[in-house]
């Protein structure tokens, strides 16, 4: 796996990518992160941006047990993940179409 080297991504959307694949805790969160992208995202950056993802709703927090404490995606928050995709893979496009032609 290639591990993304310039400006990493948002804290925000490696979550959201993330609980794409199924409800996580924190922890699981990180560690999932660092597994598809090579991005270690801190406790502060990462429970920071949990924090504003649930204040906006986009992710939600699930029954767990005492300790740990899952987040789901909501309906909205799939929909703002699927967004960011597409503006990405548009500008992607773009960006391999202009390196061609230069």
């Amino acid at each position: 796996m290639r591990t993304l080297r310039t400006h990493p991504p948002e804290p925000a959307l490696l979550i959201l990518l993330s609980l794409a694949s199924g409800a996580r805790h924190g922890h699981a969160m990180m560690l999932d992160i660092e597994a598809f992208s090579g991005i270690r995202v801190g406790p502060g950056s990462l429970y920071g941006a949990i924090e504003r993802l649930e204040r906006d709703g986009l992710i939600e927090p699930i029954d767990g047990d005492e300790r740990r404490r899952p987040y789901q995606l909501t309906g909205r928050g799939r929909e703002s993940l699927e967004g960011q995709i597409a503006t990405l893979d548009q500008l992607a496009r773009l960006g391999r179409e202009r390196l061609v032609q230069s």
